[in-house]
């Protein structure tokens, strides 16, 4: 008995006992795997060909190995141009032993292996949840009162964007002169409620003096 599998965009023929190199497949070395995209089953001249998969059939496989296959170069040059471009690939394989053929909903007699539960997120280091906590929010009302006159454009500086532009103006700071002369308690301020580093804040702080000499 014969039939033809589709997996990895491919199509395969295959018979029992089959040792095939595909597309890499989700299972460790002896685990089982199954097929259900099944195009066409055949016994010698008796054949079934799906519309477009035959229905109660399924191929079962063994996992041989994982590996990779070959490296692949590309390389592209542009003459003239000074621009040379290599790069490799090895594409991930699945090595695996066909097991069963099975028409008619017949159930396999070996089940895939279960996989295993993934780790509780509980058991992650207290460290890196710290990390992941998100500042104290802001105290009702802008940090800074923004003077008078017309703002600056903030993003001059090196490292501001145009959202952070946006929540330096929200909390009152607007102009270079302003950033210039934080003092060390306004950066612990902006640090502690606002998504800038210290070192961030210092470096604009710098930027700023040499705008406003």
């Amino acid at each position: 008995m014969f039939a033809v599998i589709k997996t990895g965009g491919k199509q395969y023929r295959v018979a029992t006992d089959d040792v095939l190199t595909l597309e890499k497949l989700d299972g460790d070395a002896g685990e089982m795997i199954e097929f259900s995209d099944v195009l066409v089953v055949g016994n010698d001249a008796d054949v079934t060909i799906g519309s477009p998969l035959v229905d109660g059939a399924m191929v079962t496989a063994e996992v041989v190995t994982q590996g990779r296959g070959r490296k692949v170069i590309a390389f592209k040059k542009r003459r003239r141009q000074n621009s040379r471009r290599k790069k490799g690939h090895r594409q991930y394989l699945t090595t695996v032993r066909i097991a069963e053929i099975l028409t008619g909903g017949a159930k396999p007699s070996r089940k895939p292996v279960a996989k295993k539960a993934a780790a509780p997120e509980a058991d992650a280091p207290k460290a890196d949840t710290a990390k992941a906590e998100a500042k104290p929010a802001a105290p009702e009302g802008p940090l800074f009162v923004a003077p008078e006159g017309d703002a600056d454009k903030l993003t001059d500086i090196k490292g501001i964007g145009p959202v952070a532009e946006k929540q330096l103006n929200e909390q009152g700071i607007t102009t270079f002169a302003q950033i210039a002369a934080l003092t060390a308690a306004d950066i612990e301020k902006i640090d502690e409620y606002m998504p800038f580093s210290a070192a961030q804040i210092e470096d604009w702080q710098t930027q700023a003096k040499e705008r406003v000499k």
